[in-house]
């Protein structure tokens, strides 16, 4: 056998190799890319996250098991929660504080800033008359107009202090309502446990509260689909292309019920204790933390069309479009549109 012929045997083998080395490799980037999911009703809504990156699928439990570490928390209604201790008094206090966890101290600080910034229109103080109304049964009660008099002045973010891991109410009878701003903030720390194991590509989807990790894994956007107002949930009226932003929406149609033909809506006016009408149906915000997003959502809603533009066109790196009752799109200057 001839040198020459032997180098052609060897070069051939060569290429068959690394022919054979770049099919597998291109495989296993395939693979990577693959989405990986879990979903789970949770936080009384269904959960879902996904991941591009090549991940042990017990990281999703542990981050799906973050939303129960934080309900037990923020939670309202459940009997074991920080939350609905502080708000029936059966947490340790010491001269009229009471001692909470570091987390819930700091959604609370955070709730009192958007209250601030709204001028109150969203106010986390709201529980003595959110806990009249029940969205969530086939009941339809609207609560007596004594019992919305009698709450109403125990709602006033101004009387609510919060020291280090400790909060102070001014009039006994108060109580916290996170419900407008929790879920974004659980995202968020959803988000950066994801981010902290190395995840680069990814969706938290908290019932339609949106967080996106990165970019798709080639890098383009994610397209991401703003619901359509009493419709199915996979039915949308924009798609717009994120990449590491939130996208949350608040409307009317989330939860609500209709009475002698007045649709009762669960986003409440802490002035009336009724809901708001303001010929908005949703306002949804693009921004970079999901927590920022929820209670904005909310407070551009209550502040109506004009004022909460205009809050929206103050602040950095936010962007927003409402829909108004006639079917308008009313844009911020920077809201990115991919599909009307």
């Amino acid at each position: 056998m001839s040198r020459k012929y032997k180098i052609t045997v060897a070069c051939a083998a060569l290429i068959l190799l690394f022919s054979a080395f770049f099919f597998f490799y291109q495989k296993q980037q395939e693979k990577q890319t693959e989405p990986v999911s879990v979903t789970g009703f949770k936080l009384n809504t269904m959960i879902k996250i996904t991941v591009y990156d090549k991940i042990n699928t017990e990281l999703l439990e542990h981050a799906m098991a973050l939303c129960d570490t934080y309900e037990s928390l923020f939670s309202r209604t459940l009997s074991t929660s920080e939350i609905y201790k502080l708000n029936h008094g059966t947490l340790p206090e010491k001269n009229g504080f009471f001692e909470v966890s570091p987390e819930t101290a700091e959604l609370v600080r955070k709730g009192l800033y958007y209250a601030e910034l709204s001028e109150g229109a969203f106010d986390l103080s709201l529980a003595p008359v959110s806990s009249l109304w029940d969205f969530t049964s086939e009941e339809k009660v609207i609560p007596e107009p004594d019992a919305l008099k009698n709450a109403l002045p125990l709602v006033d973010y101004k009387n609510i202090t919060v020291e280090g891991n400790a909060i102070h109410f001014e009039k006994e009878g108060m109580g916290l309502d996170l419900g407008a701003i929790a879920k974004g903030y659980i995202a968020d720390k959803i988000k950066e446990f994801l981010v902290s194991k190395g995840v680069k590509s990814g969706i938290i989807n908290l019932g339609g509260n949106v967080l996106c990790i990165g970019s798709q894994p080639d890098g383009t956007p994610f397209k991401i689909g703003i619901q359509k107002p009493f419709s199915d949930r996979g039915e949308t009226s924009i798609t717009i292309n994120v990449s590491d932003k939130s996208v949350v929406s608040s409307g009317i149609y989330e939860r609500y019920f209709k009475k002698d033909g007045i649709l009762y809506h669960h986003i409440l006016n802490p002035k009336t204790g009724m809901p708001y009408a303001n010929d908005l149906v949703s306002v949804t915000i693009l921004s970079d933390q999901s927590v920022d997003g929820d209670a904005l959502s909310t407070s551009c809603f209550a502040l109506g069309a004009e004022k909460g533009m205009a809050l929206v066109e103050s602040l950095e790196n936010t962007e927003a479009v409402f829909i108004t009752e006639n079917g308008e799109f009313l844009y911020s200057s920077g809201f990115p549109v991919s599909d009307k």
